[in-house]
C-alpha cells in the first residue's frame, strides 16, 4: 500500500494520479474535507482530468449534513483496501488529514459511548466555556489544543467527564490498526514553504472565481448546523461573510487564502514531525524539473 501524505497543496494528487498510472493503482482519500460532495471546489477535489485517469475512491461519499469522523473514515478506508488488495490493485492513500491516517494505521481508542446528556450539555455549551472546565478536568489537552478548536476542546470535554479519563489516557489503548498487517510505502510531501504559501494563495484565488460562491450559498441554503466539518471548512466561512455583506470580495480573498496558508502551516509542522523517521521526506517543489520522478522513485523504491 502506498501513502502520499503533506500539506494541502503540496501536489499530492497528482503525484498520486501518477502512481496509480503506473502501479494498477487506485487513489484513495485520507482527507477530511474531500469525503463531502457538497465542499468538490473548496476542497480542492480532483477534477475530470485526474478522474479519467485513475479511479478514485472514497472521494465525494458523505453529504454535508452526515460528520465523518476518523473511525467512519478508517472503517470505509479498511474495507476498501481489501478489496483493491484482492483484486490485485495498488490502494495509493493520499491526503493530509493526520487523524485519519494514524486512527488507520494505529487503531482507535475503544472510548465508550458518551452520556448522552453530557454531550448534549457539552455540545450547547459556549466554547469558552467548555475550555475553562476542560482547564480544571483536562488540564493537558486543554493547553494543547488551539482556544477556537470547538469540536476537539468538546470532544475532550465530554470524554472525560463522561468515562473519568482522559482521551489522551483511552489512546493509550488503541486497537483496529493495519499497519501490521500491510507493506506501507509512505512518502511525506514538505515541499518550501514560499512556494506552498504561494500556491495555497492562488488556488484559493481561483477558488473564488471558479464558483465557490456558489458552493457556500447551496450550503447556506440548507440552513444546515454551523458546527458541521463541512461547515466549517476552509473558505465557507469566509464567502459567507462576504454573501453577508459582512467582508467585501477582496477581504474574503485575503481571509480565506490566510486561513489556508495557516492550516497549510499546522499540517507541514504535523508531517515534519510526528510520522515515523523512517517514512521519507521529499522536500522539493514538485514542478521543478524531475522532481516528480525523484519523488516516484521513493515510492517505487525496491524493497
Amino acid at each position: 500500500m502506498a501513502l502520499i501524505a503533506g500539506p494541502t497543496a503540496s501536489g499530492k494528487s497528482a503525484l498520486a494520479v501518477t502512481l496509480a498510472e503506473r502501479t494498477n493503482g487506485v487513489v484513495v482519500n485520507a482527507d477530511s474535507a474531500q469525503v463531502y460532495r457538497d465542499l468538490d471546489i473548496l476542497s480542492a477535489r480532483p477534477g475530470a482530468a485526474e478522474l479519467s485517469r485513475a479511479e478514485h475512491r472514497l472521494f465525494g461519499t458523505r453529504d454535508a449534513a452526515m460528520p465523518c469522523s476518523a473511525a467512519d473514515w478508517a472503517s470505509e478506508a479498511r474495507q476498501v483496501i481489501a478489496e483493491l488488495h484482492s483484486a490485485d490493485q495498488l490502494p495509493i492513500l493520499v491526503g493530509g488529514t493526520g487523524l485519519y491516517l494514524r486512527t488507520l494505521l494505529d487503531g482507535i481508542a475503544p472510548v465508550p459511548p458518551i452520556d448522552p446528556d453530557i454531550r448534549a450539555d457539552v455540545r450547547a455549551a459556549p466554547i469558552g466555556d467548555n475550555l475553562t472546565r476542560l482547564r480544571l478536568a483536562d488540564p493537558e489537552a486543554a493547553a494543547r489544543l488551539r482556544p477556537t478548536d470547538t469540536m476537539r476542546i468538546a470532544r475532550a470535554l465530554e470524554v472525560v467527564l463522561s468515562t473519568g479519563r482522559t482521551l489522551k489516557d483511552w489512546q493509550q489503548d488503541r486497537a483496529g490498526g493495519i499497519a501490521d498487517d500491510v507493506t506501507l510505502r509512505p512518502l511525506v510531501l514538505l515541499p518550501p514553504r514560499p512556494w506552498l504559501y504561494a500556491r495555497c494563495d492562488a488556488r484559493f484565488a481561483a477558488m473564488l472565481d471558479g464558483g465557490a460562491v456558489e458552493e457556500v450559498q447551496a450550503l447556506l441554503a440548507r440552513n444546515l448546523d454551523p458546527q458541521l466539518p463541512a461547515m466549517r471548512a476552509i473558505g465557507v466561512q469566509e464567502i459567507a461573510a462576504m454573501l453577508r455583506s459582512e467582508l467585501t470580495r477582496d477581504e474574503a480573498l485575503a481571509a480565506g487564502q490566510q486561513a489556508t496558508r495557516r492550516y497549510a502551516k499546522r499540517q507541514y509542522t504535523w508531517f515534519a514531525h510526528q510520522p515515523p523517521p523512517t517514512w521519507p521526506r521529499f522536500t522539493e517543489a514538485l514542478d521543478q524539473t524531475g522532481a516528480s520522478e525523484r519523488a516516484l522513485a521513493l515510492l517505487l523504491r525496491p524493497d
